[in-house]
């Protein structure tokens, strides 16, 4: 195979509301932890083990505002993106690295009205990009519609 894949899908919940920023295009940016949890039993002792992965999520434009509006912490949604990793140095020249999961689809699975669990663990830091944003549907109300960022007009007859 010659190609490459960067695909991430993840089930999680929010650990907090959606932090939003704009710039001056009119554009945004919303960024949120989600944790996932994995469970299993220790053969040696018999007890029940739960560890819990935060990742870092962006969503850019429509997206980000659909999920300041409808998204809350603790609410169970499903997430589809890419992976990237941004470097910098922080003020004393030391590089850091930030993992981030850049949605391009996403679905509400709380339904309206209903808490998510909250999630349990400490979130990481948060940052940057994605493709702009076309919603599939206008009523978002229905906490159980998808979204997808890759969606492109088409003149297909199917």
């Amino acid at each position: 195979m010659t190609g490459t894949l960067n695909k991430v899908m993840l089930i999680g919940h929010t650990g907090d509301d959606v932090k939003m920023h704009y710039f001056e295009g009119g554009g945004s940016i919303g960024r949120f932890p989600l944790a996932t949890n994995e469970s299993y039993t220790n053969r040696t002792t018999g007890e029940r083990v739960t560890n819990t992965e935060w990742h870092n999520v962006v969503v850019r434009n429509k997206a980000a505002e659909i999920c300041e509006k409808y998204l809350k912490k603790g609410d169970k949604v499903y997430i589809e993106g890419r992976i990237k990793t941004r470097k910098w140095q922080d003020d004393a020249g030391n590089e850091k690295y930030s993992t981030e999961i850049h949605c391009t689809e996403f679905t509400f699975l709380t339904p309206k009205g209903e808490t998510g669990a909250e999630p349990s663990g400490n979130s990481g830091s948060q940052m940057s990009s994605s493709k702009p944003a076309k919603p599939k549907s206008d009523n978002f109300a229905n906490r159980n519609e998808s979204f997808s960022q890759d969606e492109e007009e088409d003149d297909l007859p199917f």
